[in-house]
């Protein structure tokens, strides 16, 4: 399901750990990683030499650190506005998975700092695991993955089981949110099985053999979502994020995502652990 990573090294943040952890699991020992580090090209050519050589180091830190095979890993060391670059090499390779940091800016303020992640996270279709700059990676043992009746959190639940088939003891959290009830109605456990938004989650868990919990809650899906992730100790949570523009402005930023009004761009922001965003055509 994921042969091709591109993970964006900016040199700092924890991106490059969560890598690590992902490359333990059996389903990736063969997976092909390009390490890449942009270059941007607003400056001076004697500070240009400079950076293309610093980015050359960090790009053979980062190779040397992952530990990969020759023909498993290959760095990149490119020149441009890192928003478009990352977006055209996950494109020219496709990749399966963009790995990259993120400051866990909000709303406005991630476009007048001209915030990297939000940018590559509205403009590409790629799937991406955001690791905010700010928290502890740890090795991969709870998954939670929220749940719904559309297709994207259809992708996520997949991309869900693929990682917690994969964890030794792994456990996976299957978390249904529903609006509309209150946000102390949450149930888990042998209760919350009864929700029929999680029983084709939780039908495919038991066929898989894979350890879950089924948590249906109440309250606003992305504050639900963030408190649970943070009081199950979740080590990656997992979140459908459907790309809902139509192709004629598939490369043109949609204001109210880059804004932060959807439950993803919330998550991506309020998220207490890493957090993949699987793309899916809405």
């Amino acid at each position: 399901m994921i042969n091709k990573i591109l993970l964006a090294d900016s040199g700092a943040g924890n991106s490059e750990e969560m890598l690590k952890f992902l490359l333990e699991l059996p389903a990736l020992k063969d997976v092909k990683v390009t390490v890449l580090h942009v270059v941007p090209e607003r400056v001076s050519s004697d500070e240009m030499a400079e950076r293309i050589q610093q980015g050359g180091k960090l790009l053979a830190r980062a190779v040397e650190s992952l530990g990969l095979k020759g023909e498993q890993v290959s760095p990149r060391l490119k020149q441009g506005d890192p928003k478009t670059v990352v977006c055209d090499v996950a494109e020219e390779e496709k990749t399966d998975l963009i790995i990259m940091g993120s400051r866990g800016l909000k709303r406005l303020q991630s476009i007048l700092e001209n915030s990297v992640s939000q940018y590559v996270f509205q403009l590409s279709a790629r799937p991406m695991l955001l690791v905010k700059d700010d928290i502890y990676v740890k090795r991969l043992n709870r998954v939670m993955v929220a749940i719904d009746k559309s297709e994207a959190a259809a992708d996520a639940l997949e991309q869900a089981l693929f990682f917690a088939r994969n964890i030794p003891n792994g456990q996976l959290y299957l978390l249904h949110v529903d609006p509309s009830k209150g946000a102390d109605d949450a149930i888990a456990g042998p209760a919350a099985e009864s929700d029929p938004v999680l029983a084709t989650a939780i039908a495919k868990a038991k066929q898989l053999g894979i350890q879950y919990t089924a948590i249906s809650s109440g309250g606003k899906p992305g504050p639900t979502i963030c408190r649970l992730a943070e009081e199950k100790n979740i080590d990656l949570l997992m979140l459908g994020s459907p790309d809902r523009r139509p192709s004629i402005a598939k490369g043109l930023p949609d204001l109210d995502r880059l804004l932060g009004t959807s439950l993803s761009d919330y998550v991506r922001v309020y998220t207490p652990c890493p957090v993949l965003l699987t793309r899916t055509a809405g």
